[in-house]
């Protein structure tokens, strides 16, 4: 049908500007960072652009909903401040045409939505973790230069290196100055290299053919050691990893398992899908439903109802994860009650339409 296309471009392209708009927003706050995470040494700059890709890919499932949602309500105020709706109504097409187009067009975008939260999402959350992993990594090698001293931690770790290979992958004639309280261990060797722990996410030093001295300053009581391998500890990292991450789990692992963090995480994916479904219903609710003569009205309206809403399910999400809840409650009661405004916004704008018609008929005989 024309008017049903008609709708739909004007919903498009209220969508596009309004996700792009959302995206440049975020790419500008994680661009500023990385590019002082890239200033300070902590991140190789050849990994900006895909750090940014890849966060971006990642948080996207929290800009659709929100976007579909805000897109319906400017789509669906625009036509009515330009009485384009009223025409429409007068064609004999009410609410109810309404509501079958913009399920229409919501719910082949859910199906967008659907494959980014399931499938791309979490693959782009393990793809920003081994990025993080291999700028961690590499960070502290790239700030090494032969022949300089080089602070770790809170300077706690002071290392200096005689001779760094061309790929800055290994060192030779190494020293290491090591504070822990009041003691103060000093190592030399004759080669070390990084290692990394994926597991733990830390960094290791490890050293070969060398000797460890440990003691007090201004004491006689040193401990010499001499060692073919030694490890030392240059940062403690946390100990959830891309795959242990909620985020980075894939959707598969978490449909099968009877873990509360897990049917937490699964719902809260579902939760996505569901609200670009539903907040377009209660766009074309909201819109019908006469607040003010300010067309700004439903609009501010709407925001805040979805503010209320997105509190409510990141509120049950805790909620399961912690188990307090059960999960056939979880996170669907937020659904239900979104669903249950819909209904009786709907219903206000029934109950409106049949009072007018009453007084029109009302006021019909006098007027003769």
């Amino acid at each position: 049908m024309i008017l049903e296309r008609y709708i739909h471009r004007e919903i498009f392209d209220k969508l596009l500007w309004i996700i792009g708009i959302l995206i440049l927003i975020l790419t500008s706050n994680r661009f500023v960072e990385y590019l002082a995470d890239a200033a300070s040494g902590n991140l190789p700059s050849d990994l900006i652009l895909s750090m940014l890709l890849m966060k971006m890919l990642a948080v996207l499932p929290r800009l659709l909903p929100f976007a579909i949602f805000l897109s319906v309500i400017l789509a669906l105020t625009r036509l009515a401040h330009d009485k384009e709706l009223t025409a429409i109504a007068g064609a004999g097409l009410a609410a109810g045409f309404q509501l079958r187009c913009v399920f229409k067009f919501s719910l082949v975008f859910a199906l967008f939505v659907f494959i980014v939260t399931y499938f791309t999402a979490p693959w782009a959350e393990v793809r920003v973790h081994e990025l993080k992993g291999k700028a961690r990594q590499e960070s502290d090698i790239t700030g090494i230069t032969a022949g300089r001293f080089k602070e770790f931690g809170q300077g706690d770790r002071v290392v200096y290196v005689k001779e760094l290979s061309d790929e800055k992958e290994s060192m030779k004639n190494i020293f290491l100055q090591v504070r822990q309280q009041q003691r103060l261990g000093v190592m030399t060797a004759d080669s070390a290299h990084y290692e990394f722990d994926d597991i733990s996410g830390s960094r290791y030093i490890l050293f070969s053919n060398g000797q460890r001295y440990v003691g007090t300053p201004g004491e006689l009581d040193f401990q010499i050691t001499e060692y073919r391998k030694y490890a030392v500890l240059v940062d403690q990292g946390n100990e959830a990893t891309a795959y242990q991450k909620l985020e980075a789990t894939p959707t598969s692992e978490l449909m099968g398992s009877d873990l509360p963090m897990h049917k937490a995480e699964f719902q809260w994916r579902l939760s996505y899908v569901l609200s670009s479904l539903l907040l377009p219903l209660l766009a074309v609710a909201l819109g019908r439903f006469s607040f003010s003569e300010n067309r700004y009205v439903t609009m501010f309206i709407g925001i805040l109802i979805y503010f209320i809403y997105s509190n409510f399910l990141g509120i049950s999400k805790t909620l399961l994860k912690r188990d307090d809840i059960p999960a056939f409650i979880g996170l669907w009661w937020v659904h239900i009650l979104l669903i249950t405004t819909t209904v009786i916004f709907l219903k206000l704008h029934g109950m409106q339409l049949r009072r007018n018609k009453h007084l029109k008929r009302q006021y019909l005989p006098h007027e003769k």
